[in-house]
């Protein structure tokens, strides 16, 4: 019974001075951070929509031409090591939207292509994308199948 309440008023005491050394978190900073960065990645989505509009690309496909852009641009920052930076400082702002998904595609690809383009890259690339695109592709095939059926009656 006294080795219990040792333990417990050991860990306690580590638990206490392990905290003098643990950095907080500044949780007002990084939801800021993340909400400026966020919206100003949203806005210059927007007004690149916008402009492709204006050039005469229809509401309908100025959106995916967007999309595109940012997955491009978010493989190109992975792959010259600046997305990290850019998510250490922005967090979520930039982790979250579709960037984030493009970024866990390509890193584990980079960080395996001493193994080959099979075995490395090509495994690598899906080993996050891959579950979602089941769970995605999935849905969107039982979402379809429910419709038709209620078509179909």
């Amino acid at each position: 019974m006294e080795k219990e309440v040792k333990k417990k008023d050991v860990a306690k005491a580590y638990e206490k001075y392990s905290r003098q050394f643990t950095p907080r978190p500044t949780y007002f900073v990084n939801c800021l951070r993340a909400f400026i960065t966020g919206g100003a990645l949203c806005t210059a989505a927007y007004f690149i929509n916008n402009l492709l509009i204006g050039r005469g690309i229809s509401e309908e496909d100025a959106p995916i031409y967007v999309t595109i852009g940012i997955v491009a641009l978010a493989q190109l920052l992975t792959g010259i090591g600046v997305f990290d930076t850019i998510a250490q400082f922005a967090g979520a702002g930039v982790i979250v939207p579709i960037s984030g998904f493009a970024n866990s595609m390509v890193a584990p690809a980079i960080e395996y292509k001493k193994e080959g383009p099979v075995l490395g890259v090509g495994a690598k690339l899906f080993s996050i994308a891959g579950p979602v695109l089941v769970c995605g592709i999935t849905s969107a095939t039982a979402v379809g199948l429910i419709y038709w059926l209620i078509e179909l009656f």
